[in-house]
């Protein structure tokens, strides 16, 4: 008689080569169903009638799904302990599907924020199991981090020129049945993913309310400054520098993120290993935050797209550093609980940041809100130093 097969081994017990080779494999899996949601920052505003909406609805769809992460990140977590990364991440591509072809008929505001808010809580599961596999082995996991995010960028930077060709030789609805074709070419790679959690689940304890930790407030912080503060101000302030152009201008370099991503990512990661993870965010955020203040201060100026392009790259550079941080402090059951509450931080910022843009940027003289943004950016990376939270 056959002996009972052994059960699934937990991606803390992986080899390292399987380790890497699992992180790679659910960060492809993001790669391919981010596109859903990116396409949309693209999308939307410029045919927002041809999907029933107005432009405030517009902006109230595209905040929706990082609010409803933010609610929903200690669930995901709670699952992912429970089920694993497999079934969590092919729920989730099968529910991006389900978005994308959504997305191909409907129209109306209350007939996609479902879309929109099924989208987030997908996104939060496939992120989590992400970071979660890149961190489950302390050995490479910086390295691992730096490559996930390199694959994990690939899918937008291909979508989005791709996305604005369809749109203008077939309207905005072709592309997402390209984009609901990527997700189900996701699944049967999730199914490849491990069965098992990531770690033990942690006990359950009641919830409290604590106050944040200063890597809690370098993310909110980071979130808020870079994907909240910086990014509308491209538009608004490139009006000023290159006012027949600044619409092209601003979308190239919103597009160059995720080429920026694809390239330098393997890069932060590899300069984590060599200095130290926590070393490297406390310098590039410095120095990031300098840019940000310049980037402010040139914003009548054609200097403002070189300092736009410098935050871009180091904002890139950045992107694989809190993971490894996060899991070299919490080793432990807490590592994917903790690894949620970072990323709920970093969306409740980059949700505050636009709105607190949008507010400020008409009153406020533009060189002193990005230097007070840049230098609340270096803070919370110095007070990362002062104690293990």
């Amino acid at each position: 008689m056959s002996p009972p097969a052994a059960a699934a081994p937990s991606p803390a017990d992986l080899p390292f080569a399987a380790a890497d080779r699992q992180a790679r494999r659910a960060a492809t899996v993001l790669g391919l169903c981010l596109p859903t949601d990116v396409v949309l920052y693209l999308l939307l505003p410029l045919y927002a009638a041809r999907f029933g909406l107005t432009l405030s609805e517009v902006g109230v769809l595209l905040a929706a799904n990082r609010l409803v992460r933010i609610a929903g990140y200690g669930q995901v977590s709670r699952l992912h302990a429970r089920h694993g990364p497999r079934a969590l991440c092919t729920a989730a591509a099968l529910a991006t599907a389900g978005c994308a072809l959504g997305l191909t008929v409907l129209s109306g505001f209350w007939a996609l924020l479902p879309l929109r808010l099924l989208w987030g809580l997908s996104y939060g599961a496939l992120n989590l199991g992400v970071q979660a596999l890149a961190t489950g082995q302390a050995r490479g996991a910086a390295r691992r981090a730096g490559r996930a995010q390199a694959v994990v960028a690939a899918g937008p930077m291909f979508a989005l020129p791709l996305a604005a060709a369809l749109a203008m030789a077939s309207g905005p609805r072709a592309i997402f049945w390209l984009l609901a074709a990527a997700a189900l070419l996701a699944v049967p790679l999730a199914r490849q993913l491990p069965a098992g959690p990531a770690a033990a689940a942690a006990p359950t304890a009641p919830r409290r309310l604590r106050l944040p930790g200063a890597l809690d407030r370098w993310s909110f912080i980071e979130g808020l400054v870079l994907d909240g503060l910086f990014i509308l101000g491209l538009t608004y302030l490139g009006r000023r520098a290159l006012p027949e152009s600044a619409a092209l201008a601003a979308g190239v370099l919103m597009g160059s993120r995720y080429l920026s991503e694809m390239l330098l990512g393997p890069a932060g990661g590899r300069m984590a290993e060599r200095w130290g993870a926590l070393n490297l965010l406390v310098v590039l955020s410095l120095v990031t935050g300098v840019a940000v203040a310049g980037f402010g201060a040139a914003s009548a100026t054609h200097a403002v797209w070189v300092l736009a392009a410098t935050v871009i790259v180091l904002r890139a550079l950045q992107l694989p550093l809190v993971a490894p941080i996060v899991a070299q402090r919490h080793p432990g059951p807490e590592r994917v609980p903790m690894l949620a509450n970072r990323l709920v931080w970093r969306d409740l910022g980059a949700g505050i940041g636009p709105i607190l843009a949008g507010l400020l940027l008409p009153a406020a003289p533009a060189w002193l809100l990005y230097a007070g943004a840049g230098v609340l950016l270096g803070w919370a990376a110095l007070a990362c130093r002062e104690r293990p939270t």
